[in-house]
């Protein structure tokens, strides 16, 4: 069996911290990983960055490269997204790419690169009126919105708990989208 590349790019949500995790879960699953993070979500993990490029043999990136710089990476066969914050979901779905995390998302949809993505936010950011429309227009751009049942519920502001957030729901929808690509 070959190996696929999987991005897995997570933004600065409570769950973040569980992903050595499921980066050996998607290793598991076939998976080369290469692991992106927003910039909050680097300096919320900057003490395990050194250990996560070990556990996945990439550097992890969360910053474009320069002009004329090599991209370090393999291509993906895949992207997952997750956790996906309120503002990770909005600026992607608005093609706000000052964020390297975004950025690459961005560009994904228009290459066809499978793409999965799970949200974790709170009920009050889904009361936002952007919400609904960023999901519908991620949606309508061919990306796999993990959000609902059988994804992800938003809680209530402050009772979230990152160990029940369906982290098993993504690594699926990556891996069914893949495999309907």
């Amino acid at each position: 069996m070959s190996t696929r590349t999987l991005y897995l790019f997570s933004s600065a949500a409570p769950p973040a911290f569980d992903v050595a995790r499921v980066i050996e879960e998607a290793q598991a699953a076939g998976w080369d990983v290469c692991l992106g993070l927003t910039p909050t979500a680097a300096r919320w993990l900057s003490d395990s960055l050194d250990g996560l490029a070990a556990l996945t043999g990439h550097p992890v990136r969360w910053d474009y490269r320069t002009p004329g710089q090599p991209d370090i990476w393999p291509k993906p066969d895949a992207i997952v997204v997750a956790p996906a914050t309120f503002n990770t979901v909005n600026a992607w779905a608005l093609g706000l790419t000052d964020k390297w995390l975004v950025g690459v998302v961005a560009e994904g949809i228009g290459k066809g690169i499978p793409i999965a993505m799970m949200p974790c936010v709170n009920r009050a950011y889904v009361a936002h009126p952007q919400w609904e429309q960023s999901i519908d227009a991620l949606r309508g751009a061919g990306v796999r919105v993990v959000y609902g049942e059988g994804g992800f519920v938003p809680n209530e502001p402050g009772q979230g708990n990152p160990a029940t957030y369906p982290w098993h729901a993504a690594l699926e929808a990556v891996a069914d989208v893949l495999h309907t690509a």
